[in-house]
């Protein structure tokens, strides 16, 4: 069922220190592999509250998973909303931040809030479990150009306890549809591979399995446009104990402040 949005918002919670501007090729650093396709980001605004919402869930999970569009790298993000949450079931990866990222895009592209709904690249809304829909919008999204973002982790410390991982980040020259703006720089760490049994609310007795979920985003900067470099730094992330770290990806992404739409985005497993 489509459901009404939450008034209540809370700032996220920010767990990404930024650090100074880096050199990229730093020895001991390992790489995002390099790809041909054409990275396009999904996201997904869902609840284990909702009926509807599991059907969307497998939907984007088998996007990221299987990859099944020529010519593009589906990036995924679910992002759990917490306006369910009084409805007999809190969602235990739910979010203020998501419900404000959502409501956001419901004011720039000009529709609803409700669950599930699917964004692709920040410029289509649709139901989330709209297979045809999603993948027609993917293939769309492959024609947008985008800037290519360079990812890597320094491992120079890594086997020193307490040492959190830092990510390199540089951001190539943006396209020319971003000129005028000063995009703002995300940073997402996503998880997959999780499970809930719920027992209360619309999905009483089901068990639900959830792929690229948002454990925290981020704005860590804002590019610049019409330079070769539009945004270079290095960010130290801060993990929490009960994220499986073979489970999780930082994905980095540039989106335009006022029309939402993504400039580039990049993922890399930890």
């Amino acid at each position: 069922m489509r459901c009404k949005f939450a008034n209540a918002l809370v700032a996220a919670t920010t767990i990404v220190a930024l650090a100074c501007i880096y050199a990229l090729g730093s020895v001991g650093s390992a790489q995002a592999p390099a790809t041909s396709k054409k990275p396009v980001l999904v996201e997904l605004f869902t609840s284990e509250g909702c009926s509807s919402c599991p059907p969307a869930d497998a939907l984007l999970a088998q996007l990221g998973s299987r990859q099944p569009i020529a010519g593009a790298e589906t990036i995924i993000l679910e992002e759990h909303v917490d306006y369910w949450d009084d409805q007999g079931w809190h969602d235990p990866f739910s979010s203020a931040a998501a419900t404000a990222r959502q409501r956001d895009y419901a004011f720039r592209l000009g529709g609803e809030v409700y669950t599930p709904e699917m964004i692709v690249d920040g410029r289509a809304a649709f139901v989330g479990s709209a297979d045809a829909e999603a993948r027609r919008e993917i293939d769309a999204a492959i024609g947008a150009p985008k800037a290519e973002i360079h990812l890597s982790w320094d491992n120079a410390a890594a086997g020193v306890a307490g040492n959190p991982p830092i990510l390199h980040i540089q951001v190539g020259r943006l396209p020319a549809t971003a000129d005028r703006t000063k995009p703002d720089v995300f940073l997402a760490i996503t998880e997959s591979h999780l499970h809930s049994s719920v027992l209360r609310g619309e999905n009483t007795g089901r068990a639900l399995d959830h792929d690229g979920v948002v454990r925290s985003l981020t704005r860590i900067g804002a590019a610049t446009s019409q330079t070769d470099t539009a945004f270079s730094s290095q960010a130290t992330t801060k993990l929490n104990s009960d994220w499986k770290r073979e489970n999780l990806r930082a994905v980095v992404f540039v989106q335009d402040p006022h029309s939402r739409r993504i400039f580039a985005v990049a993922s890399i497993p930890f």
